[in-house]
């Protein structure tokens, strides 16, 4: 079944105005971006699984179910008071690589013999550092961002290259949001850091 072009780019422009609005309420930390971003997720799934990218795909369908995940944490939290942002150990991104490289690799290879997907390698990698980078996230650790702003990067690149500009230029919009709400966190644990 071909759908209608038109409803394709209508559903990248609402997925894109879903996930930026995502981005802006997670920078304020308020629990409503995880529905957003649910939302998105659902969209930028369905369109990625359309357009070879079925890593993505899967991907987009761990976010929906990371958003009812975040969206409880951070309601527990929020009832003791305001979201803290918090750090993860560096010894914790180690690991995360140690398994994850590996990982992807074994991915891509298997995408790359069983499937007719795009880019393997890219695929897999922006999947399974997104699935961490999600988690901490939900977790409120400050280091989320500074994954996205690369994650986004490289997906500018891959939706790009797989015709859907619109999703290309959310995710060029989401790189200098994850920006931003780098920033904003880090003020925020300084001042959760530095007494008054």
């Amino acid at each position: 079944m071909t759908l209608d072009p038109l409803v394709i780019r209508s559903a990248e422009i609402v997925a894109a105005l879903l996930g930026a609005a995502y981005v802006v309420l997670a920078a304020r930390r308020n629990r409503l971006c995880w529905l957003a971003g649910a939302l998105s997720a659902a969209l930028v799934g369905a369109l990625s699984v359309m357009n070879a990218l079925p890593m993505q795909g899967a991907l987009n369908a761990y976010y929906v179910g990371m958003s009812l995940y975040g969206h409880a944490n951070w309601t527990r939290a929020s009832e003791r008071g305001e979201l803290p942002v918090g750090t993860l150990p560096l010894q914790w991104h180690l690991v995360a690589a140690v398994i994850i490289v590996p990982l992807s690799w074994v991915t891509a290879d298997y995408l790359a013999r069983e499937t007719r997907a795009a880019w393997p390698l890219l695929d897999s990698l922006t999947t399974w550092f997104s699935l961490f980078a999600t988690w901490m996230a939900a977790r409120a650790r400050i280091e989320n961002w500074v994954y996205w702003i690369i994650i986004d990067g490289v997906l500018v690149y891959l939706y790009f290259k797989q015709g859907m500009p619109i999703l290309a230029l959310q995710f060029a919009a989401m790189t200098g949001l994850a920006l931003a709400g780098l920033i904003a966190w880090r003020r925020k644990l300084h001042s959760q850091t530095v007494p008054a």
